[in-house]
């Protein structure tokens, strides 16, 4: 049976009345990259704190690495970055690491391997406060890097990255996340973790709406039509096929669809006498997955780079 070193069963969290987490259950395997996916305020930090051991929730069962959160020999095997880095300013970023390894009671050169791991080399003397976001971000993964974690726990880890800095992340999560080590995920940014994780969970209003591999959750390509008017053209592809497999998507149709559906649908619309422009297999996205699950939901940052 595959390890897992983070496990949630049935983990709710209330603040007064207010319902932050609603029976949520998860895994997280050894060597695995697990996206934590949902909008903003959706539950994802707090579910994060409460794995830390920051937050106490109010029922359900939490292990994390075989112990409980929060626990002072489960924190050592940990790797995290909640919220945004802090460092201190006036510090360059050598410094700052050097600092922080002293207090994790890790040799002084572990400050130099990270930050080759996450390609801060070129200015490890330069303070902290001249930093780009993207580099404070960098910095901060660095941190949570000094001790060789088990797990690595990220909170929106790409906030603040450009394309090249994006594309250096997704190699090294992906790097990151392999044999004993595993990388726990949190993200709104649909696109980076459909090319970077493993498996998701993506969780909406507090509850976690749907888990498995980031195949399964996609479910293959779909049938994309394009057609006028677009609502004629929905109507009756419901009508053929069942609402619950068609969504609207921008400026055509996306179709749960077997092959021999496609013959179907598209002799259906010009025999209704709608303009078929286009009609053609696609991937189909998490975005699209996680809209069709959330239903009205609140709408997660369009995909990028996907």
């Amino acid at each position: 049976m595959t390890e897992l070193l983070v496990e949630t069963v049935d983990l709710t969290k209330r603040y007064g009345d207010s319902l932050a987490l609603d029976r949520v259950s998860l895994s997280v395997r050894r060597g695995e990259v697990y996206g934590f996916l949902g909008p903003n305020g959706a539950g994802k930090t707090t579910t994060l704190r409460i794995l830390l051991g920051l937050v106490r929730p109010t029922e359900g069962v939490v292990r994390v690495l075989g112990g409980e959160p929060g626990d002072p020999r489960v924190l050592a095997r940990i790797g995290m970055v909640v919220d945004s880095a802090a460092f201190y300013p006036y510090l360059s970023g050598r410094d700052n690491l050097r600092a922080l390894a002293r207090y994790c009671r890790v040799p002084d050169s572990r400050a130099d391997e990270v930050l080759e791991i996450v390609g801060l080399t070129g200015r490890a003397k330069a303070r902290f406060a001249t930093y780009s976001l993207g580099m404070k971000q960098r910095l901060g993964l660095a941190g949570a890097l000094l001790k060789d974690p088990e797990l690595l726990i990220l909170d929106e880890p790409a906030n603040g990255l450009d394309p090249a800095g994006l594309a250096d992340l997704r190699v090294l999560l992906r790097r990151l996340g392999r044999d004993r080590r595993s990388v726990l995920l949190a993200s709104h940014q649909l696109g980076e973790v459909q090319q970077i994780c493993h498996r998701v969970g993506m969780i909406d209003g507090g509850r976690l709406v749907r888990e498995g591999t980031v195949d399964e959750l996609r479910g293959g390509a779909t049938l994309a039509v394009a057609a006028e008017p677009l609502d004629r053209a929905k109507e009756l592809v419901e009508r053929l096929l069942g609402a619950g497999r068609v969504v609207r998507h921008q400026d055509e149709l996306r179709v749960r669809a077997e092959p021999d559906d496609a013959v179907r649908v598209n002799r259906a619309l010009v025999l209704a006498g709608i303009a078929v422009r286009t009609l053609g297999w696609v991937e189909r996205s998490l975005e699209e997955t996680f809209l069709e699950v959330t239903g009205a939901g609140p709408t997660p940052a369009p995909v990028g780079g996907a």
